[in-house]
Order: structure tokens, then C-alpha cells, then sequence
């Protein structure tokens, strides 16, 4: 018997009637939790999804595996509810981070959808969406767009190594978004690795969406950064917060968030636990 699904702060109608209400200037900007690495940007009328994983589609897949991905915590919203989204990025190709059952319902929600992927993986990310999408735009370490307001910087992860493909493009990428005056990053799956902190100091990053699920070879997948190793990355890069993720969402691949909250604290690292499906306020840095 599985234990009772962790409930969202605000799910469905409630969720929805929070972002909207949210919908204004003001000259701050907010953000969502979805779970995983999934968070919602608005800022300025305007609305970018971050890597969201909005469906069960790992838990159809793994189940009888010896890695069954076994939910936490209760969806949040239906993809097809975020018609109003106008920007995507996926940082990987993997499920969690790419995920079919919820891309194809965002762009059928909003044809006019524009998704960022790095563009080392556009073949991979046209296989699985089994459709080319016109509106894809591929980045690599170092490259930018800008879109509705929005730059999009990308950074080179490590999952758990720097991988690149033939033509040396990076297959896990980070993103900085600059809007308005602000920035924050959300590095996607990374481990530490020699160029990280370095490539995002310049930025002077607002908020930090870094993962804590650590890695552990018995979970048979590749690792993140752990519960102390995101809150130095926080303090390295001068950080003005750091917001943890890629947790409470598999049985298998979790950690207890209250290790980074005690590690940020150590650090001295500035630090906001979101719920899934609660809403922070940039009005709320420091």
C-alpha cells in the first residue's frame, strides 16, 4: 500500500484562479512550483513554463521495473489548461524534463507555443514529439533568444558529465532568463562541474531553481546536485535566493528538503521553500 499522495497547495480551478489573479506588473514577477523541475514564470502579462512534467506518464512506463516511478505528489493542473503560456524550455530530453504528454497538449492548447531545447537533442525532441515543431528553438553553451520579453541564456550542465554531440553542442543545458531587471536561473539536471559557477556569476542571478535529490548509484539513474552542493552553488554565484527542486515527486528519487534547508542556513545562503502549486512573489527577496 502506497502512502496518500502529497496535495498541492492549489491544484486545478484554485491554481488557475491564483495565476490569473496574479496577472499584472507591478514590476515584480512570480513563480509556480509544478513539481520536479517544472515551474511557472510570470512576469509583465506574460508566462514561461519551465521544464514541466504534468502527466504519469514515467509511472505507466516503469511500473513492474526495478525503478518504478511512483508518485508523491497529486498533479497540479492539465497541460491543456496552460493556454495561456507562451514560452517552454526543456533543458534535457529526458521524461521528466521532456515529456511528451505534456508538451503536445501545451501546443494544442496554444499553437503559437514557442519551445526552447538545446539544439544538440532537436532530433531526439522530434522523435519523441513524433512531429517537427516549427516553433523549436535550439540552443547551445553560450547562446541566447529572446522571446515576449523573455532572454534565454543558455548554460552547459552536467548530468552527471558535460556530454556533447558530434558537433561539441552541449546535450544538458541550463537556462538564465533576464526580464525586466531580473534573472533567475534554473539549471535543469547538473551535478557541479569546473565552468559553473564561473559561466553565471556575470548574470547576477535573483533567484537560483536548483535540484537536491544528490545521487545515489542504487537509484540507477544519473544525479543532481545534493542538499549542501546547491547551497554553495547559491552562495558562489551570489544568489539573492535559492529555491529547491526535483524532489517529492518518485518514491526513488527524493530527499528531504529540510537537509537543504539546514545546509542553506550553514551557508548563509538566502533560501524559499515553495510548495508545489504555491505561488512566490519576487517581493519576497530580501
Amino acid at each position: 500500500m502506497h502512502n496518500p499522495l502529497i496535495e498541492p497547495v492549489l491544484r486545478d480551478e484554485a491554481l488557475l484562479a491564483d495565476i490569473a489573479a496574479a496577472n499584472h506588473d507591478g514590476g515584480g514577477f512570480r513563480l509556480w512550483w509544478l513539481g520536479q523541475s517544472g515551474f511557472l514564470l510570470q512576469w509583465n502579462g506574460r508566462h514561461l513554463l519551465l521544464d514541466p512534467y504534468l502527466s504519469d506518464s514515467l509511472t505507466r512506463k516503469y511500473a513492474g521495473t526495478p525503478t518504478p516511478h511512483i508518485r508523491m505528489t497529486a498533479l497540479p493542473v492539465e497541460p491543456g489548461r496552460l493556454g495561456f503560456v507562451n514560452v517552454v524550455t526543456c533543458s534535457h530530453s529526458h521524461t521528466d524534463h521532456l515529456d511528451p504528454e505534456t508538451v503536445l497538449p501545451l501546443f494544442k492548447a496554444n499553437p503559437r507555443l514557442r519551445l526552447v531545447i538545446p539544439e544538440a537533442e532537436r532530433e531526439t525532441v522530434r522523435k519523441r514529439l513524433s512531429a517537427p515543431c516549427p516553433a523549436t528553438v535550439g540552443l547551445d553553451h553560450g547562446g541566447a533568444v529572446e522571446i515576449d520579453g523573455f532572454r534565454i541564456n543558455a548554460v552547459a550542465s552536467a548530468h552527471e558529465t558535460v556530454e556533447v554531440d558530434a558537433a561539441g553542442r552541449c546535450r544538458f543545458l541550463g537556462y538564465v532568463v533576464q526580464f525586466g531587471k531580473w534573472a533567475i536561473y534554473h539549471s535543469g539536471d547538473t551535478v557541479l562541474h569546473p565552468a559553473l559557477a564561473e559561466s553565471l556569476k556575470p548574470f547576477r542571478i535573483d533567484a537560483a531553481l536548483l535540484p537536491i535529490n544528490g545521487r545515489n548509484p542504487e537509484r540507477r539513474v544519473a544525479g543532481n546536485l545534493d542538499a549542501r552542493e546547491a547551497a554553495w552553488l547559491g552562495r558562489e554565484i551570489a544568489a539573492r535566493t535559492v529555491i529547491p527542486c526535483h524532489y517529492d515527486m518518485f518514491t526513488f528519487n527524493t530527499a528531504p528538503v529540510g537537509e537543504f534547508i539546514a545546509a542553506a542556513r550553514e551557508a548563509g545562503q538566502c533560501w524559499h521553500m515553495v510548495r508545489c502549486g504555491e505561488r512566490w512573489e519576487s517581493s519576497q527577496l530580501a
